[in-house]
């Protein structure tokens, strides 16, 4: 039988109580089960409400207040408009596929590692930084090669719905260029009415003298 996660009360004081070793703990205490992936779930003590997203986040926050900053300005910013924009939803699901296939790699590393080098061995770090120090230009590659693709598949979606847009209006009869059509096409008629007339009137007055 799976075991139940390791559930967690917030008292109106802002404490935080362990339900299973029925005890206070602190949010260092909860980064600690983060880090040693333990399930637990973070409750309003009074309204039963599911706290453990702000709870992460106060984690977060903490962790970003101190000397190593994970998020740039520049994309907490970008992350912020995403917020109410028709893919936020799919850029959570993005971001949260490839940190999971990201962390995916880490642990099959560190697996194989400590299966040759032992438990407590710190190759296994090791071998996850050169991993990084020699895949990090590749990577980046790799993410260049994807934004270069988007950016093309971007203006080739955009010239298609302009074209699009040609096709769908082309032939319509619009009233603002109808007029202006008519008066250069009447323009001629009128200068030979003009021309017709005073010529009439010149031959008038000639049979007249």
């Amino acid at each position: 039988m799976a075991e139940q996660a390791r559930l967690i009360k917030k008292y109106p004081n802002r404490r935080l109580y362990d339900t299973r070793t029925s005890s206070y703990i602190t949010l260092a205490d909860v980064k600690e089960l983060v880090l040693g992936r333990e399930e637990f779930q973070v409750v309003d003590a009074k309204t039963g409400e599911d706290l453990t997203r702000s709870i992460l986040l106060q984690i977060i926050l903490e962790e970003e207040a101190g000397g190593a900053p994970m998020f740039t300005s520049d994309l907490l910013a970008h992350m912020i408009r995403f917020y109410g924009n028709a893919t936020q939803g799919m850029m959570g699901k993005y971001l949260e596929n490839n940190i999971k296939a990201f962390t995916e790699m880490q642990a099959k590393l560190q697996e194989q590692a400590q299966a040759i080098y032992g438990e407590n061995s710190p190759i296994s770090q090791d071998l996850w930084a050169q991993f990084l120090n020699f895949q990090g230009p590749a990577l980046q590659s790799v993410m260049g090669t994807y934004v270069d693709q988007s950016k093309k598949m971007f203006s080739q979606m955009q010239e298609q719905i302009e074209s699009q847009t040609r096709n769908i209006f082309t032939g319509f009869p619009f009233p603002s260029y109808a007029p202006a059509a008519k008066e250069e096409q009447a323009a001629p008629q009128q200068a030979k009415d003009v021309k017709a007339e005073a010529a009439t009137a010149k031959t008038g007055r000639s049979s007249q003298k």
